[in-house]
C-alpha cells in the first residue's frame, strides 16, 4: 500500500478528527491523503483567559461547533452558486482536507505556542493554504509565526476591536494583543483594520501606536459609508495577505453567537466583497476565524455564516487563479 501523505507526527501534534466524528464538509482527513491538499481546515480551540482557567471559554466549543454546522452545506456547496454565478470553485478540481485539531495541553502556554506555530508550519512547508478554526483571538498570534520565512505580508482583520493592547494583566498574548505582536513580526509590513467600532476596541494610546506603525484603521460607520470599493483602494500592497476573521466585525444581528456582540458590524455582502477584493489584488496565504461562541447560537445562524463565509473565501482564491500553480 502507498504511504499516505501525513500531518500530525508527534513534534507537530496534530490529533485528526476521529472516526465517526464529522470532519469540516465530510471532507477526507489529511492523514488519509497522498497528497497534500490546497486546503486545509485545522481547528485550534485555544484561548487566553486574562481570569479564569481557560477551559470554560465559549470559543473552545467553536471548531467541533464548525464541523457540525458545516455538514448542512455538504450535499450542495459545488452546485450552482448564485453569488459567484457559477461554481464555487470555479470548475478548478481543488483537493481540500480536514487537519484535525491541534493537541493542546491544559497550562502548558509555551507548549500550546509551539505547536500552534508547528502545525501551520508544516501546512505552510507542504503548499497547503490554512483555514484556522479558533479560538479566541490569541490563536493568530502563533499562527503568524509560522509565517517567519514569507518577505511582505499585509494582515487584514475584519473585527470590531482594534486588538493592539500590549498586555492586560501582565498577558501579552491574549485576545486583545493580536495586532500588536503581529506588528513586531518582521514578515508582517502592512495592516488593514476593518469593521473597528464602539467603546472598548482599545484606549487612546493604542490607537495612536497602531496608526504610528502605518496600520489603515477604518471604521465599520465609514464601511457604511464610504462602500467597499473605497475601503480596497487603501488595501497595501504585499506578496501575501493574510485575512483574520474575527466574528465580531459581522453586525450581531447576522452572527449573534459571538463572545463580544457590538452593534454597528458589517453585512455579509461587505465581508464578502472585501474577501474577494484582497483576492483579487494578491494571494491570500491563510485565514483564521475566530471567537465563535456556540452556546450563544442557538438557531445555528451564527454558525450558518461563518461557514458560508470561508466558502467565500475559498471561491474567491479559486476564481482568480490562485490554484492554478502550486
Amino acid at each position: 500500500m502507498q504511504e499516505q501523505y501525513e500531518v500530525g507526527r508527534s513534534e507537530v501534534s496534530i490529533l485528526p478528527a476521529q472516526a465517526g466524528c464529522p470532519t469540516v464538509l465530510g471532507l477526507p482527513r489529511l492523514n488519509e491523503l497522498q497528497q497534500p491538499p490546497h486546503i486545509a481546515f485545522l481547528g485550534v480551540p485555544y484561548g487566553v483567559p486574562y481570569t479564569g482557567s481557560g477551559p470554560e471559554l465559549p470559543s473552545a466549543a467553536a471548531p467541533t461547533a464548525f464541523r457540525a454546522a458545516s455538514l448542512a452545506f455538504q450535499p450542495y456547496y459545488r452546485n450552482y452558486d448564485v453569488d459567484f454565478d457559477g461554481d464555487l470553485f470555479a470548475d478548478r478540481a481543488l483537493s481540500l482536507a480536514d487537519a484535525g485539531d491541534v493537541m493542546l495541553l491544559p497550562g502548558d502556554h509555551a507548549g500550546n505556542l509551539a505547536r500552534i506555530t508547528g502545525a501551520i508550519s508544516q501546512l505552510l512547508n507542504s503548499g497547503t493554504v490554512p483555514m484556522v478554526l479558533g479560538g479566541d483571538h490569541a490563536v493568530t498570534i502563533p499562527v503568524l509565526r509560522a509565517y517567519s520565512g514569507f518577505r511582505s505580508l499585509c494582515v487584514v482583520q475584519i473585527d470590531a476591536h482594534l486588538d493592539w493592547r500590549d498586555e492586560v494583566n501582565g498577558i501579552r498574548e491574549g485576545y486583545s494583543s493580536p495586532m500588536r505582536r503581529a506588528s513586531e513580526l518582521p514578515a508582517v509590513r502592512a495592516m488593514l483594520q476593518v469593521g473597528l467600532r464602539g467603546a472598548g476596541s482599545g484606549r487612546a494610546e493604542e490607537f495612536a501606536a497602531a496608526r504610528a506603525w502605518g496600520s489603515v484603521l477604518i471604521p465599520a460607520r465609514v464601511v457604511h459609508e464610504r462602500g467597499v470599493v473605497w475601503v480596497l483602494e487603501r488595501l497595501p500592497v504585499a506578496d501575501g495577505y493574510y485575512v483574520t476573521i474575527d466574528a465580531d466585525g459581522i453586525d450581531p444581528a447576522f452572527m449573534p453567537g459571538v463572545n463580544a456582540p457590538a452593534p454597528g458590524g458589517l453585512a455579509y455582502w461587505q465581508v464578502f466583497d472585501l474577501l474577494c477584493g484582497v483576492a483579487r489584488r494578491g494571494r491570500v496565504v491563510g485565514i483564521d476565524l475566530v471567537e465563535l461562541a456556540p452556546a450563544r447560537d442557538p438557531s445555528g445562524v451564527t454558525l450558518a455564516h461563518a461557514v458560508r463565509l470561508l466558502l467565500v473565501a475559498i471561491g474567491a482564491m479559486a476564481h482568480t487563479g490562485q490554484f492554478d500553480k502550486r
